[in-house]
């Protein structure tokens, strides 16, 4: 049996989630900002803001001369959470495999489905108007037999439900834009995609057609870009179990690449992390960091944390992000998404080895279960 996913993207879903809170907004140009000050960007912008010369990237200095009628609101990580929940919940009704990635967007696996519904097609409409009519967010979907291709299907395709055909993969990728695949984004292989001047698919299917040659180019990024080119994807949809999870987001508050400003932020998120850690009196054997770019280009490097003491997991995430931070764009977003938890033994030395950095971060923990976590901080000292 062929396997069937489906790929739901609420598009625009920051842009959906502020209107569906204020209907005051819905005919007006409105744009998401990561923060009212000057030197702040812009996230999303609705078309009406486009129209008016706003573009993603933007500053808001710039944004509010170029239009002093769009509304400017600020990123909403409680309400784009709390909402996407919801729709995740709504989802789960139709296959127990649901998958989130990122704020509205779900793979659902609809394998061996087929006897429940009449039709892959019919199955989409009736999950898209549920969504639409219980949450008011409008919804495109892709189907077909992998994840890639039904998310990049739902990405570039305006019909509100496309299915590729299992066998038409390939054929389906070939007259879009390079950027659609994942292993283009790999700093070496961007590099060489720009200078041959290879910007659609089928120009890179045409290359790896010939294994030899693709390996001679991209080296050892050859396997996974002829997959993907050809449409190929083996990855199973997984739903994950949220509280074998901790994931941490940072919006910056301004787009930027300078140092002293990155490092305060991810030495915040690692103290977040640290806390949440020893809460659980665990160490973790997955973290995957996450950079997204002001220009829409994301990168991610991955590790472990073997303690959970502050000093190991600000050493563990600054090394990862060091790693993740190949281009010198400026950085809008960090995310972290942590798992593979395992126990650690609480277990009474016979001599005192606490540090004065673990009697801090125990003085720290105490004050943040009874207040709360931003209650206090840390001095910031890189």
């Amino acid at each position: 049996m062929s396997q069937t996913v489906f790929h739901l993207r609420l598009r625009d879903f920051e842009l959906q989630a502020e209107r569906q809170l204020d209907a005051s907004l819905c005919t007006r140009p409105i744009a998401i900002i990561s923060s009212h000050h000057q030197n702040g960007t812009v996230v999303s912008v609705s078309k009406e803001g486009e129209e008016e010369g706003l573009h993603t990237g933007m500053k808001v200095s710039l944004a509010r001369q170029m239009s002093h009628s769009a509304r400017l609101l600020p990123y909403n990580s409680a309400l784009y959470r709390r909402l996407n929940q919801y729709v995740y919940s709504i989802v789960q009704r139709f296959t127990p495999t649901v998958e989130p990635s990122g704020y509205g967007k779900f793979y659902m696996d609809m394998t061996g489905l087929e006897q429940i519904h009449k039709s892959h097609e019919q199955a989409g409409s009736k999950i898209s108007n549920i969504v639409q009519d219980q949450v008011g967010l409008r919804s495109v979907l892709g189907i077909s037999q992998n994840k890639l291709v039904s998310r990049i299907s739902s990405a570039v395709v305006p019909d509100r439900i496309h299915r590729v055909i299992a066998g038409n993969e390939a054929r389906f990728l070939s007259p879009l834009h390079s950027p659609v695949i994942p292993t283009v984004h790999q700093p070496p292989v961007w590099k060489l995609i720009k200078f041959l001047i290879l910007n659609r698919v089928c120009q890179i299917q045409s290359i790896v057609d010939s294994s030899d040659e693709a390996r001679r180019l991209f080296g050892a990024y050859a396997l996974p870009l002829t997959q993907e080119v050809r449409g190929q994807d083996l990855s199973a949809v997984q739903s994950p179990m949220m509280k074998d999870h901790i994931l941490e987001q940072t919006v910056l508050k301004e787009d930027t690449n300078d140092i002293t400003t990155l490092w305060s932020e991810i030495k915040q998120l690692s103290e977040q992390v640290a806390f949440k850690l020893r809460e659980r009196s665990q160490v973790a054997k997955r973290v995957r960091l996450e950079i997204h770019y002001t220009d829409g280009f994301k990168y991610e490097s991955k590790g472990q944390f073997l303690k959970h003491d502050n000093t190991t997991v600000l050493t563990e995430i600054w090394r990862l992000f060091e790693i993740a931070n190949a281009r010198r764009n400026r950085i809008r977003t960090i995310l972290l998404d942590i798992s593979g938890f395992h126990q650690v033994a609480q277990q009474m030395e016979l001599f005192e080895k606490d540090t004065k950095v673990d009697r801090l971060s125990s003085a720290l923990d105490i004050v943040r279960k009874k207040f709360d976590f931003l209650s206090i901080h840390s001095a910031n000292v890189s």
